[in-house]
């Protein structure tokens, strides 16, 4: 036994060849530099590069001074929030109905959510053009049920209510999903248990289900404010020319008239109310569990 253990080979253990952390970092950092960051530093540089040359934040204090930026901001502002408050009040509606309400096709709506999600912003308002526009079918069924002439009374699709209608319209799903997977987790036997002890709906509502959706509303809301404040393509296609956000500000600005640090100042502003709101988020639901 002795002797077989001598003239064994010996097993040596190969030395494992141990990669840096930072190795397998420096890949998708140095993407993200090339893709993200750089621009960003192009436009943070050319906003404090007027026309003149230099560098100067006399672009910061022109666009601050106007008064086109202050209604955009004011414009941009309440839109991002009555657009959230309206999804926060409809995709809660909703998803209450979907996943406690038993009726035909439940399931198939619930999973056309998840496809809504993926549909274009344009695409949507496009849609709302068709219904509400000039020349869409409701004004086409008014004016053929009572013979006027002209346009037909539906013209508020080109105004900021008709904005607020197509955002609420293409968000609302993005509340809804985060919405019904917290749904799922609740034990409907503590639903059982409040309604055989003689709780109303409305107070099962407000005192099992809301507590627990709680997290995913401040998740579902945070993300639609951030996506409405720099919402583009639905402003666009309303063709509502007296709604003026800011990035529409940064289009006119850049592509209208040429003025590029201008336009770069506002980016750089609707950049940090954004990162400003999503740290907010960050902060809150932190601190409430999410």
């Amino acid at each position: 036994m002795a002797s077989a253990t001598l003239t064994a080979p010996e097993q040596k253990a190969k030395p494992s060849l141990k990669v840096p952390a930072w190795v397998w970092a420096l890949p998708p950092v140095t993407g993200l530099a090339l893709v993200f960051l750089y621009p960003l530093a192009l436009v943070v540089q050319q906003s404090v590069q007027p026309d003149t040359g230099g560098t100067s934040l006399q672009p910061y204090s022109d666009v601050f001074g106007s008064e086109s930026f202050r209604e955009a901001l004011g414009t941009t502002v309440w839109l991002a929030v009555g657009a959230t408050v309206g999804c926060l009040v409809l995709g809660f509606a909703l998803a209450l109905v979907i996943a406690f309400v038993p009726f035909p096709g439940g399931k198939a709506v619930a999973k056309f959510i998840d496809v809504f999600l993926s549909f274009p912003s344009f695409l949507i308002t496009l849609s709302l053009l068709f219904i509400y526009g000039t020349k869409g079918m409701a004004n086409g069924l008014w004016t053929d049920a009572t013979g006027a002439s002209g346009d037909g009374p539906f013209q508020f699709l080109t105004t900021p209510w008709g904005v607020l209608l197509a955002e609420i319209t293409y968000f609302t799903p993005f509340v809804m999903r985060p919405l019904l997977a917290a749904f799922s987790q609740i034990d409907t036997a503590q639903l059982e248990v409040a309604s055989s002890l003689g709780a109303r709906p409305l107070r099962v509502v407000r005192k099992v289900i809301l507590p627990e959706a709680l997290p995913a509303l401040a998740a579902g809301g945070s993300l639609v404010l951030v996506m409405c404040l720099n919402e583009f393509g639905i402003v666009l296609f309303t063709g509502a020319k007296d709604v003026t956000t800011l990035p529409m500000l940064v289009y006119s600005k850049a592509m209208l008239e040429s003025d590029y640090p201008a336009a770069c100042v506002v980016a750089v502003v609707n950049i940090a109310i954004s990162v400003g709101l999503y740290g907010l988020y960050r902060v809150v639901s932190r601190r409430a569990g999410a």
